[in-house]
C-alpha cells in the first residue's frame, strides 16, 4: 500500500533580506495506491518542490504529507526519486551505479548484478554496462540514473522530468517501458513533466498547478485505457485543454 495524502501544504523559502518566497500554498491532494499522477504547470509553480517534500528532501512550512497514514519526516528507501539532473558516482561503472541501492540493502552481488543488467537493458545501455559516467553523454547518464531508481523497486516512485534529456524516440520507448513496469509492480508514481503530451499519455490523472505560489488549479482524469493513441481527437482535445489552462494562468500573472 502506498497512497499519498497531502493536507493544507504550504512552503515558503526565506530570503537574505528577511522576506520569504512563497513556493506552494494550501495544496490538498489525495493520490491513490498504485495511481499514476502527473504534475504540470507553468515554470516556477512549485512542481519540483512538492515532489521533494513528498520524498522527504524538503520540509513543509505548514501542512503535512502522509503515506498510508505515516507522516513523511525524511527520506526513505520506500520512496525512490529520479532527479532532473543525473547524480552518479563517477568512480563506479554503470552496472555498479545501477546496483548501488541494492548493495545498500544487502542484496548479494550476483542477484544485484542480474537486476541491474535488466534495467540497463531497458534503458538501452547494455553495451555501456562497464563504462564510467565520464564516458557517457548527458542523456546517457540520465538513463543510468533512471535505471538505478527503478532497480531499487520502491513503493512510491517520484520522477522529476526524468525523460527530459532523452531524444524523442528513446523518450517514447521509456514512457512505454515505464508503463509496463508500473502495471507489473503496481507502484504509485508521481511524475513531474513540462510535456503535456507526456502527461496525457502516461497518467491516470493530471494535476495542474497554478503559478507561484503553486496550488491545485485543476485535476483532470484521463479515462482511456492504455496504450493511448497520441493522434486521436480525444487525446488532442485534452492536451489542448491543459495547455490552455497553463498558458492562460501565465498570461494573467
Amino acid at each position: 500500500m502506498s497512497g499519498v495524502t497531502i493536507r493544507d501544504l504550504s512552503k515558503a523559502f526565506p530570503r537574505g533580506d528577511g522576506t520569504v518566497t512563497q513556493a506552494l500554498e494550501n495544496v490538498n491532494l489525495e493520490i491513490g495506491d498504485t495511481e499514476f499522477i502527473c504534475l504540470v504547470g507553468p515554470s516556477g509553480c512549485g512542481k519540483t518542490t512538492l515532489l521533494r517534500i513528498i520524498a522527504g528532501l524538503e520540509t513543509t512550512t505548514t501542512g503535512s504529507v502522509t503515506i498510508d497514514g505515516n507522516a513523511v519526516t525524511g527520506p526513505d528507501p520506500k520512496r525512490g526519486m529520479v532527479f532532473q539532473e543525473y547524480s552518479l558516482f563517477p568512480w563506479r561503472k554503470v552496472v555498479d551505479n545501477v546496483a548501488f541501492g541494492l548493495e545498500m540493502k544487502g542484496v548479494g552481488k550476483a542477484e544485484r548484478r542480474k537486476t541491474a543488467d535488466r534495467y540497463i537493458e531497458m534503458v538501452g545501455l547494455s553495451q555501456f554496462r562497464d563504462a564510467y559516467p565520464f564516458e557517457l553523454s548527458g542523456g546517457m547518464r540520465q538513463r543510468v540514473a533512471i535505471a538505478r531508481a527503478l532497480a531499487n523497486d520502491p513503493d512510491v516512485l517520484l520522477m522529476d522530468e526524468p525523460f527530459g534529456a532523452l531524444d524523442a524516440q528513446t523518450r517514447n520507448r521509456m514512457q512505454k517501458e515505464l508503463l509496463c513496469l508500473w502495471k507489473k509492480t503496481e507502484k504509485t508514481i508521481v511524475f513531474v513533466t513540462h510535456s503535456v503530451d507526456e502527461a496525457v499519455y502516461l497518467s491516470d490523472r493530471i494535476i495542474v498547478l497554478s503559478p507561484r505560489p503553486g496550488s491545485v488549479q485543476e485535476i483532470i482524469t484521463i479515462p482511456w485505457p492504455r496504450p493511448r493513441d497520441r493522434t486521436s481527437a480525444d487525446f488532442a482535445e485534452v492536451r489542448r485543454r491543459v495547455l490552455e489552462m497553463i498558458n492562460e494562468t501565465e498570461t494573467t500573472q
